[in-house]
């Protein structure tokens, strides 16, 4: 059996096809004990491990949070750290259209994800070149409305990564060349400070 946070096909989806999306994004509020306050909080606020993180929730993640939050319902990633680098490479992948917040922590996540499960984020990566996320077509009330199978219909989600192309493999050379570069400019910086 496949885990789950990979977001693949397996016998016992969290979310199944015929599933309501405001009833799967309930159940995925409830599992990850968060809520549709998050889309108003001024601050978010979360921790890694023990250590406490608050950032300023920008007038641009608050429209971009529930689309994010409806394709971890499509998609299936988790909210570990390992599942939000898969869902932040998946994202990266197909584009976030004009939602400056969501490329930046995206690209954050996928980041860290190359360190903590490459292989996993590799894949969904590649999952995502031939997915349209929501971001593309903006928030709209009738989302909730569909069935999860229905949302990820209207996203092209493919049920597994498929065999990557070319251009697939290219894309993801430039994504970790763009990612890895502040870190390699901080690390030289660091090392010239250090002599």
């Amino acid at each position: 059996m496949m885990e789950r946070s990979r977001g693949l096909t397996h016998p016992n989806p969290m979310y199944a096809d015929t599933s309501r999306v405001a009833e799967a994004r309930e159940q995925y509020f409830v599992a990850n004990k968060f809520s549709d306050a998050s889309y108003r909080d001024r601050w978010v606020k979360f921790k890694v491990g023990p250590i406490p993180i608050a950032f300023l929730n920008t007038p641009s993640r608050k429209l971009a949070i529930p689309l994010h939050d409806l394709h971890h319902v499509a998609t299936e990633y988790d909210t570990t750290l390992v599942g939000e680098a898969e869902i932040g490479a998946w994202e990266i992948a197909g584009g976030c259209g004009r939602y400056w917040a969501a490329w930046y922590l995206n690209a954050t996540t996928f980041a860290a994800g190359l360190v903590i499960a490459p292989r996993r984020t590799y894949r969904a990566f590649i999952r995502g070149r031939h997915s349209r996320p929501l971001y593309w077509t903006g928030w709209s009330d009738d989302l909730v409305s569909l069935t999860v199978g229905e949302l990820r219909t209207r996203i092209a989600l493919p049920r597994e990564a498929p065999s990557p192309t070319w251009r697939d493999r290219a894309a993801f050379a430039g994504w970790v060349g763009l990612v890895a570069m502040p870190g390699l400019g901080a690390l030289t910086l660091a090392a010239k400070m250090l002599r």
